[in-house]
């Protein structure tokens, strides 16, 4: 009798934790700048089908490599925010993770990133018709104190120059294991327009060309720098962290230890809710 009603307990347990699961849905969206479908994966807070609430939005950016669905099937995404705003450290949000990825096996052939590029205008797509088509499809506040921006590698570089170029967006931009400088390093089979317009968006060698303008534009955005200590591309979020410092720039930096990898990121994910979650409070 004692074990049956410890079972019992324990499926109760189970059932409860399972109904206070946020969801990850598969959306396609027809666009007529890009000339295609594309996909993108939303994630819904628990509750959101019966609260009648608007919520926060975070758009979460793939790596090189990946496409819309790699935070949610490699990363354990869903688990971890459920567990992150369960525990109060976050917000509940709806997020955004939309697909960047190039045409061949490995999703880095033609047209991979997040940058325009000749005939392929994705940048253009991100902001003229995903961010109008989701926060009017679903019950996001819709303004710049609740919208944020986060991504890793390929996606921290995409992270950067969305919030660089268009700040008046974004309350908050976290860089994870970011791609700053220009490539050094790559497979044969990645597409040279890639290639090509990650050496001319070295963000490191542009900043210091910045107009006090754009500088002043930029540091209303809180910005959150976060890189293992045995990754490859450290030193890139050293350089740039230390050229925003001395600007005076609201930006924070995390190092820890680990390398360009999964384990890395799905342990930054926590960190990162928490900051825009900060971020979304204070505005």
């Amino acid at each position: 009798m004692k074990k049956a009603l410890f079972l019992t307990t324990i499926f109760m347990c189970f059932f409860i934790v399972a109904q206070a699961s946020g969801k990850v849905k598969t959306v396609s969206i027809k666009s007529d700048i890009l000339g295609c479908t594309k996909y993108y994966n939303v994630y819904f807070p628990d509750g959101y089908k019966t609260s009648g609430k608007q919520y926060p939005v975070l758009y979460l950016l793939h790596g090189l490599s990946g496409t819309h669905e790699t935070w949610a099937q490699n990363y354990d995404m869903a688990r971890i925010v459920n567990e992150t705003i369960e525990s109060g450290m976050c917000h509940p949000m709806i997020i955004i993770m939309p697909d960047a990825s190039g045409e061949n096996a490995r999703h880095c052939g033609r047209h991979t990133g997040y940058q325009n590029q000749e005939g392929w205008a994705y940048e253009d797509y991100f902001f003229n018709e995903l961010i109008p088509h989701v926060e009017k499809t679903y019950r996001i506040i819709g303004d710049r104190a609740h919208r944020a921006i986060a991504g890793l590698s390929m996606g921290g570089h995409g992270t950067f120059m969305y919030a660089s170029h268009h700040p008046e967006m974004f309350s908050s931009a976290c860089p994870m294991s970011a791609r700053l400088t220009g490539v050094t390093e790559v497979d044969e089979d990645h597409d040279q327009a890639y290639i090509d317009d990650m050496k001319n968006n070295d963000f490191v060698k542009k900043f210091p060309t910045y107009s006090a303008e754009k500088i002043k534009a930029m540091k209303t955005v809180r910005w959150l720098f976060d890189c293992g200590d045995d990754d490859k591309l450290l030193d890139g979020t050293l350089k740039m962290y230390m050229l925003m410092r001395e600007q005076g720039f609201n930006a924070e930096l995390r190092v820890r230890n680990g390398g360009h990898a999964q384990r890395y990121w799905r342990d930054s994910l926590p960190l990162t809710l928490t900051f825009v979650s900060i971020g979304f409070t204070e505005h």
